[in-house]
């Protein structure tokens, strides 16, 4: 049942305290266990990856190996009802449309004879991890490959444990180019280090469990990782002007991903914590999946804050993952709101919109990240460099500044670099 805590009590202080000093730290058991993983992988390629997969998943390697070959994603992707390839469609069209204007175009300068500027180039190769299995998650395959195409990244290599029709047919309509049947901690092994049959990338995005998460700390450094994702999260902000039904219904869309997501609602008066409460446990009982009750049960919260400007700024410290507003004048609180990974503006703008089809990415901080992080992005699929040219006055009128920084560092070679350019 969804706990309710009263911010006046010293346990609903307590209790609000805890939400905001949550993290992204690892089990350190989970974290051994992707280590001895990620080492197999690392050592004995797709020997280890084979082993590996049979032992987690029961799954025998195929005679030519992991990768899906594209007649399957043909003839999978045209098993898919049309009403789904056309919502898939529109959806990676509007993702691509938000995504354009994420582009970077660098600069260059000139300045009395130093030309400098920075160039931004899209990354070689990346890897997509997306959730797989029993469950079906075309939406991540948009959200990861779509903003990788508009960033013109020249290779997207997808690994997941299971691709069920519709997470192909997204790959074929968001570009990915290959496609291997291979999950947990090993599927990010692969990707980092390569084997006989996985290309090596230079970045993993993408959603997974705790040994993927666990996985992708381990190979940061090695390749780039977009973060270190935990379990999913919403937090809702409602006033007297909410409805309860509503409220509790997006709860319970963010509990239904799995045990561990955390549900929380900051609101004004006891009253409406309440009639949320009457209101999911009536929702609750139509719901198939049970991830749903264990997750309102484990981490379902209601602080009853008193007034909206507690509310946002308990809001701003929790740092949540999405953020939903049941407010009145929803637009302006937003503008109040500095740290969250989405926000949803109004009593009719769900997580779900964000979550499949309005064109924001779904790839978000969680565990308070969002005080630091971004939604993934264009921007995470391209590199910058810096290029400096000077011509040789301007390197003499510079000279003296530049010998000057180096010697007070104790970097003599440093400035014999400059001032052997100008020996007679």
């Amino acid at each position: 049942m969804l706990a309710i805590f009263d911010l006046k009590s010293s346990e609903g202080r307590a209790r609000a305290e805890s939400l905001t000093r949550r993290s992204e730290a690892t089990s350190p058991a989970i974290l051994a266990q992707a280590a001895e993983i990620v080492e197999a992988v690392r050592q004995r390629g797709d020997v280890a990856v084979s082993e590996l997969t049979l032992r987690f998943e029961g799954r025998i390697a195929p005679a030519g190996g992991f990768e899906i070959p594209r007649e399957r994603w043909e003839a999978d992707s045209a098993q898919v009802a049309p009403e789904i390839t056309a919502a898939l469609e529109e959806a990676a069209r509007r993702i691509a449309a938000f995504h354009e204007h994420q582009r970077e175009h660098g600069y260059m300068i000139e300045e009395d004879g130093v030309r400098m500027g920075l160039r931004v180039e899209p990354l070689a190769r990346v890897g997509l991890y997306v959730p797989g299995g029993t469950a079906r998650y075309p939406s991540s395959v948009l959200m990861t490959a779509v903003p990788a195409r508009v960033a013109g990244v020249r290779e997207i290599v997808m690994v997941t444990p299971g691709a069920s029709p519709e997470t192909l047919c997204a790959a074929r309509i968001a570009g990915v180019d290959r496609v291997f049947e291979i999950g947990g901690a090993q599927a990010v092994a692969a990707l980092a280090y390569g084997t006989e049959t996985v290309p090596r990338v230079d970045k993993i995005v993408g959603p997974g469990n705790a040994w993927v998460a666990a996985a992708k700390r381990i190979v940061f450094g090695d390749v780039g990782i977009d973060s270190v994702a935990g379990p999913s999260e919403v937090l809702v902000i409602a006033d007297d002007t909410a409805e309860p039904a509503h409220v509790a219904a997006d709860l319970l869309a963010q509990a239904e991903h799995d045990a561990d997501a955390i549900p929380v609602l900051f609101c004004t008066t006891a009253d409406l914590a309440e009639r949320v409460r009457e209101e999911v446990e009536r929702q609750i009982a139509r719901l198939s999946r049970p991830a749903a009750r264990a997750s309102i049960d484990r981490n379902g919260v209601a602080v009853v804050c008193g007034d909206l400007a507690t509310a946002i700024r308990l809001a701003n410290r929790f740092a949540p993952e999405h953020l939903e507003l049941h407010v009145a004048d929803a637009r302006k609180v937003a503008d109040s709101l500095r740290t969250a990974g989405a926000i949803f503006v109004g009593a009719f703008t769900p997580e779900a919109a964000g979550d499949y089809f309005a064109g924001p990415n779904h790839v978000l901080p969680t565990g308070g990240a969002a005080r630091y992080a971004s939604p993934l992005g264009v921007y995470d699929f391209v590199k910058r460099m810096t290029v400096l040219e000077y011509s040789p006055a301007a390197l003499k009128a510079h000279a003296g500044a530049i010998t000057a920084l180096a010697r007070t560092e104790g970097l003599e070679a440093h400035a014999n670099s400059v001032t052997e350019r100008f020996r007679p």
